[in-house]
């Protein structure tokens, strides 16, 4: 990105379904604000997903100063996926169910007013400089920025990508206590920076940014510029404990129970049997999985 060009060409990728197209009104907003800063801004917004990724792609490639995604977490990856490793800077105007990268990165995910105006601002300064993560499965390989979950969190995002009622964030909470009645612990094989081990647990996550699922802060302490991901892992309990350890992630006080442990890595291979993998909220598929971590690969305008 050419700091001392202005105007700057920026593209703007909108989701018009984020919240459930209850914030519908973001978009047009941030777009509107773009342009009255003086900034040439290409308006990408289609109703299918697929479709939207295919035209913000064409967009970046004919050539932009910036890409800005508006919408949730699945339009961050969505971002994160498109201009990783590139020179283009990722913007994000949160106004999804979960904004989890936004809210690591400091932006207002509450008031689009204040991440626009947060926005605006950045797009005058150095971009900052952020890990992200690949993530191996089969013969694909996608990146994210958040977090990739194996376990009974990702059975919980399974079921509550199924469920129409309720919108918003609460349809996580119903989706978990639905999961509760079938909570068993799980056998994985870990494969953590070259070293195997097996571990029985509830659920394994590999997390770059502190929070998953709208705001629970699973890693409380993870950095983004670190160079390295963290494993997280719950060893297996009883239904009631967990019910009583739970509450506590929202607020990250989690983090000295027993019941839990975190390892810093930099690669991780895992393996289970009928285990489905997210990242970013976004279905990768069953394991196995081969996570590493990638230094400095995201540009992000904050």
């Amino acid at each position: 990105m050419n700091h001392g060009r202005f105007p700057l060409t920026v593209v703007v990728a909108v989701n018009p379904m984020a919240s459930f197209g209850h914030r519908a009104d973001v978009g047009p907003l941030a777009i509107r604000r773009l342009r009255d800063a003086g900034h040439t801004v290409v308006d990408v917004g289609e109703a299918n997903i697929e479709l939207l990724r295919r035209e913000t792609i064409r967009a970046v490639e004919a050539g932009a100063d910036a890409l800005v995604v508006v919408g949730g977490d699945g339009m961050a990856n969505l971002g994160v996926n498109i201009v990783a490793q590139t020179e283009v800077p990722l913007g994000i105007v949160p106004s999804g169910t979960g904004n989890d990268l936004a809210d690591g990165l400091g932006i207002p995910i509450d008031d689009a007013e204040a991440a626009i105006a947060r926005l605006l601002d950045a797009l005058q300064r150095p971009p900052r400089v952020i890990d992200a993560a690949t993530v191996r499965h089969g013969e694909l390989t996608t990146w994210f920025a958040s977090v990739l979950s194996a376990g009974f969190d990702a059975t919980v995002n399974e079921r509550a990508n199924l469920m129409t009622r309720p919108r918003g964030r609460s349809r996580y909470i119903f989706a978990l206590l639905r999961e509760l009645a079938t909570l068993n612990p799980i056998q994985y094989e870990v494969v953590a920076d070259g070293v195997p081990a097996a571990r029985k647990a509830l659920l394994i996550s590999v997390a770059n940014n502190r929070s998953l699922g709208g705001g629970m802060r699973i890693v409380p302490h993870a950095d983004l510029e670190d160079g390295m991901l963290d494993l997280f892992v719950v060893a297996p309990m009883s239904r009631f404990a967990f019910l009583r350890v739970f509450p506590k992630v929202f607020s990250g006080t989690h983090t000295e129970l027993p019941v839990v442990s975190f390892q810093r890595v930099r690669s991780v291979t895992l393996n289970a049997s009928g285990v489905i993998a997210y990242a970013d909220g976004e279905r990768i598929g069953p394991l196995p999985v081969e996570i590493t971590v990638v230094p400095g690969a995201l540009r992000v305008l904050v």
